[in-house]
């Protein structure tokens, strides 16, 4: 049995990492899916691969910071498919790191808009859709949008944001049928986390050691859990900020 039959799923940030993994499990599990990105190549190269392995996806170049671009996509998702039944807000940025008195207002503007702007667009522009015949949103927040970030405070506090906005968006649209849910991974080994290492080794083997279970995490492994929290599987859960970090919170 599959998990998301006949449904049709949004996700944005599906070029790579958590967003690819999500978008290649949801075809998987049975949905149609819209993949949205800025990188055109390989946000393109998913769709065609989902394509050829006899699903459907279209991909749609996308900039979550701009509400035309958001409306674009889910009014192209409708066009193509019909309908929009679930949506995985995933599109982000980590920053840089430093000392909150050392950002930029660039910096913050930059991260702002991006990881919490673009999903309260996305939402905007999602739940309308949804509320002819319900629905169910996953947004991306992290580990650091539930406990603070000695390293990235800026990062931290617009997950902190995203987590806030999911719980008010569950309660809003509960009696509408809309679930709203949010996951917070921990170190999952993406390429966004790659480019970390790459620049400071240490860093690897710190976020390694720092989860009790002894390891970096899969994209694919935060990417199930998506597709089960937008599936009927998990009908009676919203409002819940979900850690996918190797009990790493329960310390």
């Amino acid at each position: 049995m599959s998990l998301l039959p006949n449904k049709v799923a949004l996700i944005t940030g599906g070029a790579s990492g958590i967003g690819r993994a999500t978008a290649q499990v949801f075809a998987r599990e049975g949905a149609k899916v819209a993949i949205a990105d800025m990188d055109t190549i390989q946000g393109e190269e998913v769709a065609h691969q989902i394509c050829t392995s006899g699903g459907e996806a279209i991909f749609v170049q996308t900039d979550v910071s701009k509400a035309s671009d958001i409306e674009t996509l889910v009014q192209k998702t409708v066009d193509t498919f019909g309908q929009l039944d679930c949506a995985f807000n995933n599109a982000g940025i980590f920053g840089r790191s430093a000392l909150l008195a050392d950002f930029t207002e660039d910096d913050w503007d930059q991260l702002i808009n991006i990881n919490l702007k673009g999903v309260w667009l996305c939402m905007k522009y999602e739940i309308p859709h949804m509320l002819k015949r319900g629905g169910a949103i996953v947004n991306a927040s992290s580990v650091s949008g539930l406990v603070g970030s000695k390293s990235s405070p800026l990062y931290a506090a617009s997950k902190h944001g995203v987590t806030g906005l999911t719980r008010t968006a569950a309660l809003q649209y509960a009696d509408k049928n809309i679930r709203v849910n949010c996951t917070c991974p921990g170190a999952i080994h993406t390429p966004m986390l790659e480019h970390i290492f790459s620049h400071n080794p240490a860093i690897r083997e710190k976020y390694t050691a720092a989860a009790p279970l002894g390891r970096l995490a899969k994209p694919e492994e935060v990417a199930e859990a998506v597709a089960w929290l937008c599936s009927d599987a998990s009908s009676y859960i919203t409002g819940v900020a979900l850690p996918i970090d190797g009990g790493w919170v329960a310390q």
